[in-house]
């Protein structure tokens, strides 16, 4: 049997806390396996050394936590036709669980469910010439992308303004948007996302949409659910937050 164990992605003190507790059970089904009919042979060794101390899975983080909360929004408003901009494929697997959706991104996708139609779009382009085309458009973790050239989109130091006029055309007056980015102080870290004040995002917002709702990751990863934004003290400290994750829930103006 050839013996294959990859350090990297563990820490050494992990791995050698863990690997006596391997071992054992290693010999301890082995001992089994030569008692019964020995349906499976055994393969290479794959050392999983740190799971059986963890929790049950992550149920925190920005992408946990604003996938489930937006696709329960999407659920519960029933839009005729919604279109998600970019979003992670698994938000857009969220949504298509029970509804049709349309997915515009830059990067092309090969694998599509039944319930997923990909149309390959930039979103920063000047034609991006769709008026009125959905009543509801979800575009979550991608405004801080566009324009610094991460995902194959041409460098654009106002690429997020070309994407946030795109966005608000396309939707009808009265539909819904759900957006989210990271929070905190304002800057650039390149070439991975931008950070946006929460100031700055209402400026975007103001007389464009009326907030709905508003949430958000803080940096420890937890949820805190229909946050107060008229607390102006909140708001210039953007809750707190070095690199949360606001999640706002708008109807366009």
């Amino acid at each position: 049997m050839r013996f294959r164990i990859t350090v990297k992605g563990t820490p050494l003190l992990a791995f050698l806390k863990e690997m006596p507790f391997f071992l054992k059970t290693y010999h301890e089904i082995k001992r089994q396996a030569r008692e019964s009919r020995e349906d499976f042979p055994f393969g290479e060794f794959y050392p999983c050394l740190e799971d059986r101390c963890k929790e049950s899975g992550e149920a925190s983080g920005h992408y946990f936590h604003q996938d489930l909360l937006v696709a329960s929004m999407i659920f519960n408003n029933k839009p005729e036709r919604h279109v998600d901009v970019g979003s992670s494929m698994n938000f857009v697997a969220h949504v298509a669980s029970f509804r049709e959706v349309e997915v515009f991104d830059i990067r092309g996708q090969r694998s599509l469910f039944e319930n997923i139609r990909f149309r390959r779009l930039d979103l920063m382009e000047e034609g991006f010439d769709l008026p009125d085309y959905c009543d509801s458009v979800s575009c979550l973790h991608v405004l801080e992308h566009l324009g610094l050239g991460r995902y194959g989109d041409r460098v654009d130091y106002e690429g997020h303004l070309k994407g946030w006029k795109n966005i608000h055309t396309m939707l009808r007056k009265g539909g819904k948007f759900y957006f989210s980015a990271p929070i905190g102080p304002q800057r650039i870290e390149f070439n991975a996302h931008r950070v946006f004040s929460l100031r700055y995002l209402l400026c975007l917002m103001e007389g464009r949409y009326r907030v709905d709702s508003f949430s958000y990751v803080d940096d420890e990863g937890d949820l805190v659910r229909d946050a107060d934004l008229s607390s102006a003290d909140a708001v210039g400290k953007n809750f707190n937050c070095h690199y949360g994750c606001g999640i706002f829930e708008l109807t366009k103006a």
